[in-house]
């Protein structure tokens, strides 16, 4: 990201509410990386409908993703990785190409928050609700997560959009993160943008309607 205050483009410059994507860039080459493919590429293409109906409504979209311990590289260099090289998360990476007017944040650790400049980017977007998505979940999504949720942010984490390497592990992440840190842990089908960008939750929503 630009060390200068201007972030103009094509992305939203305001928004309350913001997409995370976390380590959906991913080669998968470790010892894991077979099993997680198998139940990451379903929530993978959940994950691409729900980015398309963000654009749409005008969301921003932040890719937050690990460097993998290469300090000398940047986002375009994985990218360019995991959609040529011959590595078992081509074809995530294929259904998940950023886009030129998404943000992106490279994290050396488990938290897209830890020691990055995601907290300065949420400021100046004004986003409160965060919508987060990706891999694994009872990894980097579950300790991303919590600093969220340290930070006073609503959470919206659904459930057909994450993937660990197993259902089981997968399950107990979500259920944590519902029960610990309030997180709305419903399908990506029923997330409603237009609610959450003003400031409601769908309780609340349907206690209005009630009245």
């Amino acid at each position: 990201m630009s060390k200068t205050n201007n972030l103009h483009g094509n992305a939203p410059d305001k928004s309350e509410v913001a997409l995370v994507l976390i380590d959906v860039i991913n080669d998968l080459e470790f010892p894991e990386g077979d099993q997680l493919l198998k139940t990451a590429l379903p929530a993978a293409r959940n994950i691409a409908r729900l980015k398309e109906r963000a654009r749409e409504a005008k969301v921003p979209i932040i890719y937050v993703n690990d460097n993998f311990g290469r300090w000398r590289s940047d986002f375009k260099k994985i990218v360019d990785r995991c959609l040529h090289g011959d590595v078992r998360g081509r074809p995530i990476a294929e259904l998940l190409v950023p886009d030129e007017d998404d943000y992106f944040v490279l994290k050396p650790k488990h938290s897209g928050f830890f020691s990055t400049t995601l907290d300065l980017l949420l400021e100046y977007l004004g986003v409160r609700t965060l919508i987060v998505a990706g891999f694994a979940g009872n990894n980097c999504v579950l300790f991303t997560a919590n600093d969220a949720y340290m930070r006073d942010y609503r959470l919206i984490i659904p459930a057909d959009c994450t993937a660990s390497n197993t259902r089981e592990d997968n399950e107990n992440a979500l259920q944590q993160m519902q029960q610990v840190l309030k997180a709305d842990i419903n399908p990506s089908t029923e997330i409603d943008f237009d609610a959450y960008r003003l400031d409601l939750k769908p309780d609340c929503l349907s206690s209005s309607a009630a009245s």
